[in-house]
């Protein structure tokens, strides 16, 4: 089929002949393209839109033919949620809780551990209730046995695949949206298990975390001198191996057991000698317990940065750990058989993922352990501790080559050994009857849970069927050929083949035209179907308007013909009019705006193609999608205000402006031309008169400007030092001439200023309006040594005669001044400075206290970082475009925001009346005005702005530096006005961090380990570990 454009022009070619008032019938449905010929299956592609013949690529293909029955719906078989044969139970992640679902599974495998938890007694009896449990009412575990217990028992027995651990989590106090450190979650459950153990009676349920764990060894330091050997014995759960520098867990062993030497300031006292003597120390292995659990000290604290980073380098070990050589007490098996590898995914230690390798002890055979997910590790060579990295590291090294039984792993982060034995580990652990019961109840819900979720399918599966054969009917009936016809949208008829989502009403509405018909333009979005399909849809599924033949629109097939001839014979009439414009008028005319003639064409063009936009807009809704009726009035309002056709030369009263500069007079030829394109432009003939109201205000507009003129003119004469800012006095260097002096606002002097230069833009200035300087009683705010220095930008000094003549032109509201006295005698006289009115010392005061409040107080300011290199220039990776050195920049900084600028906004807060809360608004107004527009830092290019506040801490806002410059935290060296900010905890406001503060960036060299950047992104937040959680007791 042709392409749409192609389609359009075919459906409209027959209007360049055919006048408007000649359109047939045939013309008609020419223009809605009903004859067009259907597109055939396997020849079309894709759907035609621009022709409503075209059934093909509508959705239709998913229902021809044979169909899997698993495509009616979207419930996944509740049997892929069944636990399989001869498998584990997996456990959720419910967030970041990998860390707890790796060691759950390894507890859970280790039976000696799990058969003496299952021996604990319980609360379970009171929940037990004659011959069962209680039907209404879910079991809760009461302490960490019971959840640990109960847990064990669903994934010795649960039917599922995977269990839910909330409530063990929950029980503990875990965040389980942030990940914790895994080794410490180890050491801290199991200590609080051995704990909650100990209270036991039954010796093999107290003891059992000892005799699983425990182990013991001796510190043992000897005297060089004498001999003397002192131990000090100390229990281990598991050893703390240091991995940097080593490449098989045998050396890390080795390290762990070394001697050390005592010698110079950290000698040994002896206390046999009496005296501090060189000695050695190390660590003696005394006894080690059933499970050795050895954790691999991959994550380190890093001195430089500040925060815990990972290891990535590789470690051997074997499947086979003799640990004989290490212990002191000869006697004994030490032979250890690897039973898990806890692994670590990711080069971060902040973020990743972590997974086990657990061997089962009855089958021998090793599985992973990835939350929900467990499978059997097959293959001719096991990879213990190999996992993908979730992200690439640049410093990869490549991985040692391993012998059979050895193993290496750059992710292990524990090892777990169990003590070899010749007898076979108890293969029969039974569940207790009151867990069993429990399990077996969830395993009743899961049951139900699938008979549900099956029954679900089913009726999907049946519903889908019963669509099929629908659209495999009706399908083949929608043509409409020669036979009576109906429009359904193109939208619903995909819709309806649309299996994800329910067939709902017919809705023709957004296709209507303002006649209530079918709009012409909407065609290629409506599809022409038989009358038996149309009545099937409209008795199943409802709706309307129904669009028969009946809905062809002449009215508008008519109105297009009309626009589009008219389109045509544009070009041709733009010659015309140019061509009558040339000519001289000879005669009446017409006055046409002269911004109206250069774009006439453009806004008849535009007018042609916008003539169906209110039908377009009469639309409401179209299967669900509703217009905003506020936005298309918006809309509106924006078309009404733009200037149509002749509305350049209309006054604000509707009449003939009087400037004849913007119009031109045409001849009536030309206007009727113009008038074929604009029936509706305002007609002014060349004998109308202007408008009457504007005359009138034109010539008092005149007279109201040769006024102002008059007005500028005399006080400028009168105050021509002023005006011209000459000969002005000055508080710290008074005239001689004079003991009195007055003041005004600077305000007044600048508006002042403004009008006497442009008197016919600018009003008049009628009042001094001095009691901005002044405060709610009357009083002065500034004082004589402020308005020397920092508060002489908000006055103006004004000479006694100056004042005189200012008393005459302005309504003065308040006199202020300022008075030269000499006080003693000739010998020892002191001059004074006395203002009236006299300070007022509270307000003064608490304006002051308020500024730097505000300072220190605020919340969502801006500041400014420079980021420079030596101190001296900027860096060009960063700022290409910027080049200027930091004392620069502090220049600038001192220029843009002068001593005593302080924020002017304040309230009263040092005074108890009533009088002193109400504060002063003009004042205030007048100091946002004039006080703001100097404080404000001009941003130099390439500098960058942040918003902070107050209370933030340093190292919050060097977060935020680190995504404006790419520097990491531990990399900034800041500065403000010369001083080192370097205490991260403090907050900006006590540091002296204000608005608009410039703040100096030194950047260390830059991070090339992206994985450290990662580490920075996730200790935005202080770390805080598992404080405030069940295993420490809260």
């Amino acid at each position: 089929m042709a392409p749409r454009l192609q389609l359009e022009k075919a459906a409209w070619r027959w209007a360049e002949t055919v006048r408007p008032e000649e359109v047939s019938q045939e013309h008609i449905e020419t223009a809605y393209r009903i004859w067009l010929e259907p597109c055939i299956r396997g020849v079309c592609r894709r759907n035609c839109k621009g022709n409503p013949n075209c059934l093909v690529g509508i959705g239709e293909h998913i229902w021809l033919g044979e169909i899997d029955e698993n495509s009616f719906h979207n419930i996944d078989d509740p049997n892929c949620e069944r636990r399989k044969k001869n498998s584990f139970v997996g456990l959720t992640n419910l967030g970041a809780t990998c860390y707890v679902n790796t060691f759950l599974q390894v507890w859970f495998l280790n039976l000696e551990l799990r058969q003496a938890l299952y021996l604990c007694p319980s609360t379970c009896s009171d929940y037990m209730m004659g011959d069962g449990i209680q039907e209404e009412k879910d079991y809760e575990p009461q302490t960490i046995c019971e959840h640990l217990q109960y847990l064990f028992a669903l994934l010795q027995n649960s039917n599922r695949r995977y269990i839910d651990p909330s409530g063990f989590v929950k029980a503990l106090g875990l965040d389980t949206g942030q990940q914790q450190d895994a080794q410490e979650f180890s050491k801290l459950f199991m200590s609080l298990l051995e704990d909650t153990l100990s209270k036991q009676k039954n010796p093999d349920v107290q003891n059992i975390v000892q005799q699983q764990f425990c182990g013991e060894y001796a510190y043992v330091t000897v005297c060089n001198q004498c001999g003397r050997e002192s131990k000090l014995l100390s229990k281990f759960y598991e050893l703390e191996l240091n991995i940097q520098g080593h490449k098989q867990l045998t050396d890390c062993i080795s390290e762990f057991l070394k001697e050390e030497k005592l010698e110079g300031d950290n000698r040994y006292f002896c206390e046999n000698c009496q005296s501090k003597q060189n000695a050695t120390r190390k660590i003696r292995l005394l006894s080690l317990p059933c499970t050795l659990n050895l954790q691999l000290m991959r994550f380190v604290f890093d001195r430089q940065t500040g925060h815990k980073k990972k290891l990535n380098t590789y470690i051997g070990f074997s499947e086979i750990l003799d640990m004989e050589p290490y212990v002191e007490h000869e006697g004994g098996s030490y032979v250890y058989e690897l039973s898990a590898v806890l692994i670590h995914r990711g080069v971060s230690a902040y973020s990743g993922h972590y997974i086990a390798h657990v061997k089962d002890p009855q089958s021998g055979e090793w599985y992973k352990f990835n939350d929900e997910d467990i499978e059997k590790m097959e293959g001719k060579k096991l990879q213990l501790g190999i996992e993908e990295d979730l992200e690439p590291s640049k410093s990869q090294t490549r991985k040692p080559k391993c012998g059979k039984g050895t193993h290496c792993s750059r992710n292990a982060y524990m090892l777990v050994y169990r003590l070899q034995t010749q007898e076979k580990p108890n293969t029969t652990i039974q569940v207790p009857a009151f867990l069993q019961e429990l399990v077996d109840r969830d395993n009743s819900k899961f049951e139900e849970w699938c008979i549900e979720m099956a029954e679900m399918r089913k009726q999907s599966v049946d519903k889908g069927k019963a669509k099929h054969e629908e659209v495999k009917e009706l399908y083949q009936r929608l043509p409409a050929g020669a036979e009576p016809y109906e429009f359904v949208s193109l939208e619903w008829l995909q819709k309806w083949l649309d299996e994800s989502t329910p067939t709902k009403p017919i809705d023709n509405h957004a296709c209507l035209c303002s006649h209530d018909k079918l709009h012409p333009d909407k065609i290629s979005i409506m599809k022409r179907i038989s009358e038996y399909a149309a009545d099937i849809f409209y008795s199943r599924y409802g709706g309307g308007p129904r669009l028969t033949v009946k809905a062809l629109c002449k009215e508008c097939v008519v109105e297009r013909c009309r626009v589009l001839r008219l389109k045509n014979q544009l070009n041709e009439d733009y010659k015309t009019v140019n061509n009558l414009l040339k000519a001289t008028v000879k005669g009446d005319g017409f006055w046409v705006g002269k911004s109206s003639l250069r774009s006439w064409r453009q806004l008849a063009l535009e007018q042609l193609d916008e003539q169906d936009g209110d039908a377009d807009q009469s639309n409401g809704k179209m299967n669900g999608n509703t217009l905003n009726k506020d936005e298309s009035k918006e809309e509106r309002k924006e078309e009404e205000e733009e200037l149509n056709f002749n509305e350049d030369i209309l006054c604000p009263h509707g009449e003939l402006c009087i400037s004849e500069n913007e119009r031109r007079l045409v001849s009536k030829e030309a206007w009727s031309k113009l008038q074929q394109y604009f029936p509706k432009a305002p007609e002014f003939p060349s004998y109308k008169e202007c408008c009457s109201q504007c005359k009138i205000l034109e010539r008092e507009g005149e007279e109201n400007e040769a006024l102002h003129k008059m007005i500028a003119n005399e006080q400028k004469t009168s105050l021509p030092n002023l005006f011209q800012d000459k000969n002005r006095p000055c508080l710290s260097n008074w005239p001689e001439d004079t003991d009195v002096l007055y003041i005004v606002s600077q305000f007044f002097v600048e508006e002042w200023r403004k009008f006497v230069r442009k008197p016919t833009r600018c009003s008049p200035v009628s009042s001094v309006g001095n009691s901005a300087l002044l405060c709610p009683h009357g009083g002065l705010m500034f004082t004589f040594a402020s308005m020397t220095k920092e508060d002489s930008k908000l006055i103006a000094l004004i000479w006694p005669s100056e004042w005189q003549m200012i008393q005459k032109l302005f309504v003065v509201d308040h006199v202020i001044k300022i008075t030269r006295t000499e006080v003693g005698d000739a010998d020892s006289s002191e001059t004074q400075y006395i203002s009236e009115p006299k300070l007022c010392p509270e307000c003064r005061e608490g304006l002051l206290c308020q500024q730097q409040r505000d300072l220190r107080e605020y919340t969502q300011a801006t500041i400014y970082v420079h980021k420079v290199v030596d101190n001296k220039k900027v860096m060009k990776d960063s700022a290409p475009e910027l080049n200027v050195s930091s004392s620069e920049t502090e220049e600038d900084k001192e220029e843009a925001k002068p001593d005593g600028e302080k924020d002017p906004d304040f309230n009263q807060s040092n005074g108890g009346t009533k009088r002193q809360k109400i504060s002063h608004q003009n004042y205030i107004a007048y100091q946002k005005q004039v006080i703001r527009r100097s404080m404000r830092h001009r941003k130099v290019r390439g500098e960058k702005a942040l918003l902070v506040s107050a209370n933030q801490t340093l190292k919050e806002l060097k977060i935020q530096i680190m995504h404006a410059f790419s520097v990491a935290p531990f990399d900034q060296n800041l500065s403000i006005d010369g001083k080192i900010l370097s205490d991260d905890c403090a907050t900006l406001g006590t540091l002296g961090v204000i608005p608009e503060s410039v703040i100096l960036l030194k950047a260390d060299e830059p991070i090339a380990d992206y994985a450290a950047m990662d580490d920075v992104m996730q200790v935005c937040m202080p770390e805080e570990g598992f404080k405030g959680t069940g295993l420490l007791g809260h």
